[in-house]
């Protein structure tokens, strides 16, 4: 099977639990670090699918590598090669499919209750799962393509995950490790405090509530993750 390629845009936010996920499923992944300076391929056919993770930056920002993303992603769904995006991810897939990245009116940051709607493309995703925790860090939202289903959505963010096909865009994290957010948490610091509010949880919290959140979201992951490997290109 060709590898699955993996897009990190910030050293703090790479694949996590979903590179878990791969070895355990014995699916080879070869990791691209566009915060290292490599480059964003030219075509999407040396890969069995296509995962971007988060970042600090906006899609809407003049970053040379945003537009090569975003053709590679048109690329890879016109060839009907499997995208992937978390948070950042997620926003590029949308963009890239004609929809507007906007500010969300509310920061969202730590543990939050996401739900899953009430529509068929939802329950292929989810089966009978209705809600679960997940942890977020955005500012930004997008909006849904054309075509597309929303499928999950919190208080704070109608839009939290949006299916087309075989491709799955989330504003949300479900990759999170313990050691992603103790960095995350030491990293936004200054994020945190700026914005004191009833979405954004106190790293102390983040932590604690990880203990007993992080093997559930993992178990949603899995879900969402097998799913989505189903239409891997050999």
């Amino acid at each position: 099977m060709k590898p699955v390629a993996i897009f990190r845009h910030s050293s703090g936010e790479g694949p996590g639990y979903f590179a878990t996920f791969l070895e355990r499923h014995t699916i080879p992944m070869q990791l691209i670090g566009i915060d290292a300076g490599e480059l964003v391929p030219a075509t999407p056919d040396a890969y069995s699918g296509l995962v971007f993770m988060g970042g600090p930056m906006s899609v809407n920002d003049p970053l040379p590598w945003i537009e090569q993303e975003l053709s590679l992603i048109r690329a890879a769904i016109a060839r009907g090669i499997p995208v992937l995006g978390h948070c950042l991810g997620g926003q590029l897939m949308a963009k890239t499919l004609g929809a507007e990245i906007t500010r969300n009116p509310q920061k969202e940051i730590g543990w939050g209750k996401v739900e899953v709607l009430d529509n068929p493309v939802a329950g292929e995703w989810f089966g009978h799962l209705k809600n679960f925790t997940s942890f977020h860090w955005h500012g930004e939202t997008f909006g849904i393509p054309v075509g597309a289903t929303r499928i999950l959505a919190s208080a704070a963010c109608a839009h939290q995950a949006f299916a087309l096909g075989p491709h799955l865009g989330m504003q949300c994290h479900v990759e999170m490790t313990r050691d992603m957010i103790e960095e995350w948490c030491h990293i936004g610091a200054d994020e945190i405090a700026a914005h004191p509010c009833a979405t954004v949880q106190q790293p102390a919290d983040m932590l604690r509530q990880a203990a007993n959140d992080l093997a559930p979201l993992h178990a949603t992951a899995d879900r969402l993750y097998r799913r989505w490997i189903i239409n891997l290109k050999s």
